[in-house]
């Protein structure tokens, strides 16, 4: 679809434009080295482990608790004179065996400390989501939070909606909210949403990038509450965008937005923003053949959907 590629080539473009300043503004030109991703996953899962092992949190605060907030949350630093009697409290105890996950071409691996499942269903790492946060340094400086809910998307390359790469990888792991109240004023309580705290290497997070209170190649950490879950179909081509994901590596397009991961008419527009994903000039959505709102079962006569075989070109 035009518009969807059009939207492609925007993202790139105010990519290039935000990391890069010309000598002839009057700007100096800051050169921002692109490090070896498996060395920087190293120095990063050092500093990580290291954060652990020095910090401990409220364990006592979260025991029976079936609908745990971030704001009971506190985690302390161990000094000479704080230190936790409590070794399960310890994070680097608590957060368990870190998560894995290949993300361009490089082993991650990440840690999630889990402080309520949550009561609900699990987003797919393509769905919107529903949630508040708080985001802080390994030096514990917060640099960004929403205390009350925002919907953000878990998928890449959605101006304004996208998060980093390590919020797709985790969201998974938990469920959202079992129920809401609306209560008088206006305002809704969540019963019992997932809750927990993300540390993620920069590699999943903003890599060389830098942001207001984060230095490049920063490992950082989030709170969060999760509460409601969207699917998303993003070209709204009938399919969701989370089953475009062909080869099933949980990856829709590459870190610097530039690649499409999954790109059946390699028209460099991945699947799940391209509403023609055979480039036939059939819609995906008119490939349903048998009408039952899923062009995924509308097999043809080389033995895969139509939407994804330009030499099919029936329409409903």
């Amino acid at each position: 679809m035009k518009i969807n590629k059009f939207c492609l080539l925007f993202i790139g473009l105010i990519l290039g434009f935000v990391s890069c300043k010309k000598e002839d503004d009057g700007f100096d030109v800051v050169e921002i080295e692109v490090r070896d991703r498996d060395e920087q996953q190293a120095a990063d899962m050092d500093s990580l482990d290291k954060y652990l092992k020095a910090h401990y949190y409220n364990k006592s605060a979260f025991v029976g608790n079936s609908n745990p907030k971030i704001a009971d949350l506190i985690i302390t630093k161990i000094t000479d004179e704080v230190i936790s009697s409590d070794a399960d409290s310890l994070l680097i105890n608590a957060v368990g065996q870190p998560k894995t996950t290949v993300y361009e071409d490089t082993d991650y691996e990440y840690f999630i400390l889990t402080l309520n499942q949550g009561g609900g269903t699990a987003p797919t790492f393509a769905d919107d989501i529903r949630f508040i946060y708080e985001g802080f340094t390994l030096d514990d400086a917060v640099f960004d939070s929403a205390l009350l809910p925002v919907v953000s998307d878990l998928a890449p390359g959605i101006p304004n909606k996208s998060l980093i790469s390590g919020w797709g990888k985790a969201m998974p792991f938990f469920n959202t909210s079992e129920s809401y109240i609306i209560k008088n004023d206006g305002t809704v309580d969540y019963v019992n949403p997932g809750v927990g705290v993300l540390f993620l290497p920069s590699g999943l997070a903003y890599f060389y990038q830098s942001r207001t209170g984060i230095p490049a190649y920063s490992p950082i950490c989030f709170k969060f509450e999760l509460y409601q879950t969207f699917q998303n179909d993003h070209d709204g081509d009938g399919i969701p965008s989370y089953l475009e994901d062909l080869n099933k590596n949980g990856e829709l397009l590459s870190a610097d937005f530039t690649t499409a991961d999954d790109d059946t008419d390699g028209d460099s527009l991945p699947n799940y923003l391209d509403d023609d994903d055979d480039g036939d000039g059939v819609p995906t959505i008119d490939e349903d053949i048998n009408g039952d709102g899923d062009p995924t079962n509308d097999i043809g006569k080389n033995g895969i959907a139509n939407y994804l075989d330009p030499e099919e070109t029936a329409s409903k």
